[in-house]
């Protein structure tokens, strides 16, 4: 029996070298018995707080998406010429950019999860406003409000799903931010798509974002404040409760660094800039030419031959389905292949398919499709780094400032880029259209191989030190 004992002590007993002091050993013991955020798996509050930050990537893909669809009938219903069609589409791009370097602002500086219940119930309210305008600049200062909540919701949401989420699951986590973004914008085409013979079905297509609006609300209602923020706000206390509630007892938050002030001038200094510079134009190089496809999609299925109408929009629609499929093998992809190697190569695929579409916008419909295809399906792993990557390269008191101002560069262009698609496609065809977005995608696969980095396994304090 007593052998037995002495065989169990040995099988459960961590290693304690004795040589040295024996109070220094037992403190060693402990020190290895506690757990940090990052050596956690995901529970059950853990994947509701990923869910319900990822509702609204699937808003902004909702409300961004649908008013493609909707434009099919606002355009002769409200006689719009191609100038306004373009301010409708672009002024929610506008809006986007105010709020996201606004939003992450003040999500720094006040708290994720307040900014995280306001963001929703403006994007509800002006939805349906949406619905009573009158004329097209009505329509044009509505979906810039929508707008400014929709970006101020990027750097919400992904920071408090970086900060919450244990380092091995941050890439499948940011993952479903990716995916739901193409969920909500395949679920616009489809929603367009039953709306489109419905007389007023416009109205309803603005509107029906009121829906994940309200589920939004109800589920965020109870989600905690990031322990991150907490704790570099000197609120310790406060931040060792969170962990505790979410992760359990026998967890700590190792904070390395003192609390810090929110400052827009920490983005700026040190290697702070370059990365920022990077970022925004690698998201900016990603993000204009689906923003494009999607916003004027039933022009650009028309002009490649299929179909026009219901016709063009379900082309829209599987289109949609190659971006959402893409971000599944992508989510797993970033943690065996690494964030840098994988990021590289899609954007090599990427150009390809646009390269084929400029090229050859005559060909037949199965190679319009595998081009699509080939480009929406490795837009994956890009997508998903828009917003990993300035999650994981700044640090806490700044994070979502950084996601912010990122974000903000990158529409920009994007403003621009969906002001001058309708009129670049009247003047000079798909074909063009295709390659100057191809031109934008082998600009990010340049800087990339020159300036990005690999964060694979790295904790948030590791990443935001390279």
């Amino acid at each position: 029996m007593n052998q037995t004992i002495k065989e169990q002590t040995q099988v459960v007993s961590p290693p304690v070298n004795f040589e040295v002091d024996p109070g220094e050993a037992v403190d060693k013991v402990k020190q290895v018995a506690k757990k940090t955020i990052d050596d956690m798996g995901m529970n059950p509050f853990l994947r509701k707080i990923t869910f319900f930050s990822s509702g609204g990537s699937f808003l902004d893909g909702y409300v961004l998406s649908i008013i493609g669809v909707a434009l099919t009938q606002i355009k002769p219903l409200m006689d719009l010429n191609d100038l306004w069609s373009a301010a409708i589409g672009s002024a929610v791009f506008l809006g986007i950019l105010v709020g996201t370097v606004v939003g992450g602002y003040l999500t720094d500086l006040i708290g994720r999860r307040t900014m995280f219940i306001i963001d929703v119930i403006a994007i509800g309210v002006f939805s349906v406003l949406s619905m009573f305008v009158g004329d097209p600049l009505q329509l044009v200062l509505a979906r810039f409000v929508i707008g400014v909540f929709v970006g101020a919701d990027y750097p919400i949401a992904t920071s408090l799903i970086a900060e919450f989420t244990p380092k091995h699951h941050r890439s499948i986590a940011m993952g479903m931010v990716s995916a739901a973004w193409y969920l909500g914008a395949t679920a616009a085409a489809f929603v367009g798509y039953a709306l489109y013979t419905v007389e007023g079905g416009w109205m309803w297509m603005l509107g029906s974002a009121v829906i994940p609006c309200v589920i939004l609300l109800v589920g965020r209602h109870d989600v905690p404040e990031s322990p991150l923020w907490l704790a570099s706000k000197g609120r310790a206390e406060e931040a060792d409760a969170v962990v505790r509630k979410v992760y359990g007892e026998d967890v700590e938050m190792r904070v390395e660094e003192p609390a810090q002030k929110t400052s827009f001038k920490v983005i700026f200094k040190g290697g702070y800039l370059k990365r920022i510079i990077y970022l925004g134009i690698l998201t900016l190089c990603q993000v204009v030419p689906m923003y494009a496809i999607y916003t004027f999609g039933p022009e650009i299925m028309v002009a490649f031959g299929l179909g026009e109408g219901q016709e063009a929009i379900l082309g829209e629609s599987a289109v949609s389905l190659f971006f959402l499929v893409g971000t599944i093998p992508a989510m797993f992809w970033l943690n065996s292949l690494g964030r840098r190697k994988l990021l590289i190569g899609s954007l090599a695929l990427m150009a390809v398919g646009l390269v084929i579409l400029g090229l050859f916008p005559a060909a037949p419909v199965f190679i319009v499709i595998f081009a699509f295809g080939l480009y929406a399906f490795f837009s994956g792993g890009p997508g998903i780094l828009q917003w990993l990557y300035p999650n994981e390269l700044f640090p806490t008191e700044v994070r979502a400032t950084a996601v912010g101002i990122s974000i903000s560069i990158s529409r920009i262009g994007t403003i621009a880029g969906t002001f001058g698609t309708p009129i670049i496609l009247s003047n000079f065809g798909v074909g063009p259209t295709m390659l100057i977005a191809a031109g934008l995608v082998i600009l990010g696969l340049v800087l990339s191989i020159i300036m990005a980095p690999e964060t694979k396994d790295m904790t948030l304090e590791e990443t935001s030190r390279l």
